[in-house]
């Protein structure tokens, strides 16, 4: 039974080889890789309920190992991503699978009709987002492990967002749930405008925060001591590379894919801390995330979706974070939540009524003020109807 608790957590490898099998299969069988992947993410999360077991593992080594391996499952799949949209073979990558395995994946991908190749993109994005920043996000907790941080870093190269590893650990997690930080959507903001100011917004947050680190070790803002100068070097790195295999169409098609990548992490911040509320100054406790334990969303996303807990103590390893099944939950496993964030309409009908639940079972009194205050300034009409609600009751209690 032990084996199978280190096993499960090698579906994240598979999903991985079977994508990148289905790229150079081409064709149809591109299109119905992504649905099928699609599929077992929705499917599987809702029809096979919740995992909450926490088992003791006697070799975590091998459990960081699988980590490292995402650097280079995710190089030769976006490699094999920006091959398939490129004039000729480059390196002869093509022909050497067609020896190996004796399919012609050049003629496949020649044949391939434009429209798939939206699915190698929205595939190629996807894994971008699962097994770059979802790895990286537990890699770059490990600061004390300089491979580790290697590997974190380069794998947020591939989504331009190697300042992930400094304003979400140094950043993020002190300040999570109240204004100062940028990935925590304020109630009644859609999606797609968060994606662009949480970008924004931790950018210039993560500059800052190098900057003062900078400056307490003597060193200079604009030099190579600079993780953000450093990082962004990076991953321009990755798109000269793509224009070495592709030309402009594969440097091109890669910025593509990146940006869909980075647009997937903050759509994940957007849906773990939306609407939230925190005390400034009361330390962050599992009630100030929605958490989920959605049993194939947990196996393939190193227990990403055990969020509550990894804010509580987010230097613990994925293999024990705990799944606090009391915790605020979300509306389902990670990839229905995603999907269902994509649609503001739905996003807000389901969600306000969990927020308002939120702010009557595990806010604070504090906390209850900070909630009233952001109801009122939602847009949001059942949200700012609560807080005239709550306001109309104070009223009567200073009266009184």
């Amino acid at each position: 039974m032990m084996f199978f608790h280190y096993l499960k957590y090698f579906l994240f490898h598979a999903i991985g080889f079977f994508s990148l099998a289905l790229l150079l299969a081409g064709g149809a069988y591109i299109t119905a890789g992504v649905l099928l992947v699609l599929a077992v993410y929705l499917i599987g999360d809702g029809l096979l309920g919740d995992d909450t077991s926490t088992p003791k593992f006697k070799h975590p080594g091998i459990l960081t190992v699988q980590l490292w391996m995402a650097l280079p499952l995710l190089s030769l799949i976006v490699f094999t991503a920006v091959w398939s949209v490129s004039a000729g073979d480059p390196f002869g990558y093509g022909a050497f699978v067609t020896q190996l395995t004796g399919y012609d994946v050049i003629a496949a991908r020649d044949a391939t009709f434009w429209a798939h190749r939206i699915s190698i993109w929205l595939g190629a994005g996807l894994m971008i987002g699962m097994i770059g920043t979802i790895t990286a996000h537990e890699l770059t907790h490990r600061t004390w492990d300089p491979v580790s941080m290697f590997i974190g870093r380069w794998l947020l190269a591939f989504s331009f967002d190697t300042i992930f590893a400094i304003e979400h650990v140094y950043g993020h997690h002190r300040y999570v749930s109240t204004k100062e930080d940028p990935a925590t959507a304020p109630r009644g903001r859609n999606v797609y405008t968060h994606i662009v100011a949480s970008t924004i917004k931790g950018n210039i947050s993560a500059w800052n925060i190098e900057a003062k680190r900078l400056k307490r070790a003597g060193q200079g803002l604009f030099s190579w001591h600079n993780a953000v100068i450093r990082g962004h070097g990076m991953s321009l790195l990755l798109v000269a590379a793509a224009y070495a295999i592709g030309g402009w169409a594969g440097a091109g098609f890669f910025v593509a894919c990146a940006l869909w990548g980075k647009s997937l992490l903050e759509i994940v911040n957007y849906m773990e801390h939306y609407g939230m509320v925190r005390d400034p100054d009361a330390p962050v406790q599992p009630r100030h995330s929605w958490n989920t334990n959605k049993r194939i969303s947990s196996w393939a996303m190193f227990n990403l979706t055990r969020h509550s807990h990894h804010h509580a103590q987010g230097e613990v390893p994925y293999q024990d974070l705990k799944p606090f099944p009391d915790a605020p939950m979300m509306i389902n496993g990670y990839l229905t939540t995603i999907m269902v964030a994509m649609l503001p309409p739905l996003w807000h009908k389901l969600m306000t009524p969990k927020v308002l639940a939120w702010d009557r079972d595990y806010a604070s009194p504090r906390e209850r003020q900070l909630a009233a205050e952001a109801n009122a300034a939602s847009g949001i009409p059942a949200m700012m109807a609560m807080a005239a609600r709550q306001q109309s009751g104070e009223q009567v209690k200073a009266a009184a």
